[in-house]
């Protein structure tokens, strides 16, 4: 085929197989003539060459990269160009080589701090190993990626400023977490997950081989051994890591033909996997028959056949499958069902997930957008068929289920009677798990049973944290008294200095904070608030371990010839952006400044170990995630600045320097940590020197509404919510000009209801549009405030699925003075941001 036709082939095709690469194509039009070799797999080495290569061209993120290459698999997936093994194949093969490129920015940075790490004379290696889908390669488009982190032995580093070994791999592991992880223009590379590590979310986030050798041997459950089948180097030195799979891999597989053993995993497994299905009656991952119960029921095989046929020991399902059926451990008839069964599921996931690039597993409800979904898959010929297709998918899926049902149940429950229900109740109707829990404790504690109910109906995020820590429950009871100032917060846990427990606590209040919003209900500002409070007590506590930490390092190091004098608490930090104007919410970045007087710049190199060690322990990885995402690019001179600079710098730059946008980030300012009285005092000497360089002159509007429309012409189509046409930038930008336009007025802490009232009392704004910026701005936060709770995240869109939808209107209703319906959010809010866009012009076109 000529090329430029194949391309238009390629266009036309992912045009219909997935909405979040075609919008990659349409920001990125140069990535379609840089597709080639279509018609074979990348290996690992493959996608590392053409990583080294488009960082060097781009000098793009590793996000930008993935999406990128994702664009090419689909396209051959699309065209059925490779079975699905060699799909899955490459998704991983691509991980692998991305997990390699972020290990060696990590270590380069590390190593020039700390030098090598050293153990029993030679260099200590750090290992990354892949369970899950991806150590069986067999990752799907948006899984989570489950790692385990190993270092070879103790020692200490060689460089000028030495730490422990594990110091270092710790620091290692933690910032590789969060690199991987990280919200970029391009969205997060991978949702890492490391509780499957010893321990759990208890034990360490890496660990030497020794003490995992130990655990294995000696402490590991059942379920830990079994899930190790699928265990792998994916990055990093590989002795360790395969020092350690050669250790475990005897005690992996059973030595007798024990179905107990297999009982018994298989109560375990239902235990997890039921009540997680519960949540959702249209997930083909767990539901009976789907996806998990295929992937069990031949790891359950390979661990009770494994030590006698060792040949059966492979971590991917499908090669497993047929490893089964060439020693006749699977009938010809069962292997060819559960083939066909695991195949089409997982092609049914990936044809989910490439919608939004969402890691999801479920049917949407919508019968368009289930028909879509029906038309991408293969053996579903929609030209042969009269619409609607869904009925031919739901006939298929349902096919594939009972089959593989049927078989787990005779395999798994050979040794028990066969009770399972008809394919029709795989299923089932949903039964909220908020209502089975309200039903035990409606007679004794019927407000939390109340609660419960609230939760499970309208935020599978928040109630999704109660089943899986229960003791969440005792806290719902005290959702009313919710603190409100960083001053409560900092009553309720006066005594917590131990990191660990500031952790559990920062979420046990964020879970409060959150619950409440929903169950009381609050206006939406009064939990932004809260949240904005919680997480500036996080910070100053932080902060104060933090000098604790660097203080306790600079006596260690000091001698009599250099004494080191304690410093009292003179850096400020200062936040930006949504936690500056104490409207944080749940999933939001938090912007931080470091800011020395210039008296302490002959220990800056010690304040900068104080911003060192805040910034990790607000990111450092646990088994629940980050406790935050933090963003410190808007120093002076961003990236190349320095994380501490003294005030003269601060006011050298925004003199003389900073451009317009840097100047109204930080009409946002607050100082939420060290010296915080100073900091509110040089932050309106800071905003004195912007307004004379902006808002004197009058140069502000022009800038500001410049500024604004290149917003919206490189955002706006991925964030319409925030920079399309009419969305919230509109809003905040009239708020800084006409604050801009007033003399560059200075507040202490101000939210957007207070500079709405401050600048209609100025006579800035009439009474008329100053109700409806009320309005809008309300609708907007409320509805960004929704989303956070149904999905768990940030989400700069609507999302499409029609149960989240309805969820979202629902809290809408509570918040604000409208009453939406799911069928009616999206033109509310077209109508909502028409309004808006008309405010702006006629407020920047005067």
């Amino acid at each position: 085929m000529d090329p430029a036709n194949e391309r238009s082939q390629w266009l036309a095709v992912i045009s219909g197989f997935s909405r979040f690469l075609s919008e990659e194509l349409l920001r990125h039009p140069e990535w379609l003539p840089e597709i080639s070799e279509i018609h074979r797999a990348f290996s690992a080495a493959d996608y590392q060459r053409r990583l080294t290569e488009f960082a060097a061209a781009t000098g793009a993120d590793l996000a930008q990269f993935r999406r990128r290459e994702l664009l090419r698999i689909a396209i051959r997936d699309a065209l059925q160009l490779a079975p699905l093994g060699e799909i899955t194949g490459e998704i991983s093969h691509l991980a692998d080589a991305i997990l390699e490129g972020a290990l060696a920015i990590v270590t380069k940075d590390l190593r020039a701090r700390h030098g090598v790490p050293v153990t029993k004379g030679v260099e200590a290696a750090f290992t990354v190993l892949a369970l899950g889908k991806l150590g069986g390669r067999e990752l799907n488009y948006s899984s989570d990626i489950d790692l385990m982190f190993l270092y070879s032995g103790n020692g200490e580093t060689s460089g000028p400023q030495k730490i422990t070994n594990k110091e270092f791999f710790k620091k290692a592991a933690n910032q590789y977490t969060s690199l991987l992880s990280a919200h970029t223009a391009a969205g997060l590379c991978y949702r890492v997950d490391l509780r499957l590590r010893p321990e759990g979310r208890l034990g360490d986030v890496v660990m030497p081989l020794a003490a995992a050798k130990e655990y294995y041997s000696k402490r590991a459950r059942d379920w830990e051994l079994q899930m190790l089948i699928k265990a792998r180097v994916a990055a990093g030195d590989p002795a360790a890591g395969e020092e350690l799979l050669a250790f475990v891999e005897p005690l992996i597989y059973s030595t007798t033909l024990d179905f107990s053993m297999i009982e018994s995993m298989s109560a375990t497994r239902e235990r997890i996997g039921e009540k997680r299905a519960r949540k959702d009656e249209r997930n083909v991952k767990l539901t009976r028959g789907g996806i998990r119960d295929i992937e069990f029921l031949v790891q359950c095989l390979q661990r009770l056949h494994g030590a006698r046929e060792p040949a059966v020991r492979h971590g991917g399902t499908l090669h497993a499958l047929s490893l089964l059926l060439e020693k006749d451990l699977l009938s010809a008839t069962e292997c060819a069902r559960l083939t066909e069964a695991y195949c089409f599921l997982r092609q049914l996931e990936h044809r989910l997930q490439l919608e939004d690039d969402r890691q999801t597993h479920s049917l949407p409800s919508d019968p368009l957008d289930l028909d879509r979904i029906a038309r991408r898959m293969p053996g579903i010929d929609s030209s042969a068929l009269e619409p609607p297709y869904q009925a031919r998918l739901l006939q298929e899926l349902n096919r594939h289920l009972e089959s593989a049902q049927n078989i787990y149940d005779r395999i798994v429950h050979a040794q028990r009677p066969l009770y399972y229900s008809p394919i029709s109740s795989v299923i089932p109707s949903l039964v909220s798990s908020g209502e089975m829990m309200g039903t035990d404790m409606a007679n004794e504690r019927p407000q939390v049973a109340d609660y419960t109910s609230q939760l499970a109906e309208l935020s599978p995020f928040l109630s999704a944290q109660i089943a899986q820590r229960p003791e969440l429950l005792d806290d719902l009871r005290q959702v009313a008294e919710q603190p409100a100032k960083a001053s409560a917060f900092e009553a309720l846990a006066a005594p917590l200095n131990d990191l660990d427990a500031l952790q559990r606590f920062y979420r046990r209040e964020m879970f409060r904070v959150q619950s409440a919003s929903i169950c009381l209900p609050e206006p939406v500002f009064q939990t932004l608030d809260r949240t904005s409070a919680l997480t500036e007590f996080l910070i100053a506590r932080a902060y104060r371990i933090a000098l604790g930490r660097a203080l306790a390092h600079a006596h260690t190091h000091a001698t009599a010839e250099k004494p080191f004098e304690d410093p009292r608490n003179e850096m400020m930090v200062a936040a930006l952006g949504r936690l500056g104007m104490r409207e944080f919410d749940l999933g939001s970045d938090a912007d931080l400044l470091f800011i020395i007087p210039d008296s302490e710049a002959p220990r800056q190199r010690f304040w900068t170990r104080v911003a060192e060690h805040l910034i990790e322990i607000l990111t450092a990885y646990t088994g629940e995630g980050a406790l935050l995402s933090l963003d410190t690019r808007l120093r002076p001179n961003g990236r190349e600045g320095m994380l501490v600079q003294t005030e003269s710098k601060y006011v050298d730059y925004f003199s003389s320097q900073a451009e317009a946008w840097e100047g109204i980030a930080y009409m946002k300012a607050r100082g939420v940590a060290g010296d915080t009285e100073r900091a509110t005092g040089f932050l309106r000497d800071l905003q004195r020197a912007d307004w004379r360089r902006w808002g004197q002159s009058g140069r502000s509007k022009q800038n500001l509404f410049q500024m604004r429309l290149r917003l919206q012409r490189e955002q706006g189509r991925a964030t319409p919510l925030k920079a399309g046409e009419g969305g919230y930038y509109d809003a905040d930008f009239i708020l800084m000009y006409l604050r801009l336009k007033g003399g560059g007025m200075f507040f202490k802490s101000l939210n957007t209801p207070e500079r709405i009232e401050i600048v209609e009392r100025m006579g800035h704004l009439e009474r008329g549009d100053a109700e409806f910026l009320l309005r809008a701005t309300t609708y907007y936060r409320a509805l960004d405030h929704a989303i956070r709770l149904v999905t768990g995240r940030a989400q700069a869109k609507l999302p499409d699925c029609g149960e989240e939808r309805e969820r979202i209107a629902k809290l809408m209703h509570r918040w604000t003075d409208e009453q939406p319906t799911a069928a009616s959010l999206e033109s509310d809010l077209s109508a909502l941001q028409a309004q808006m866009r008309q405010l702006f012009e006629s407020i920047f076109g005067s």
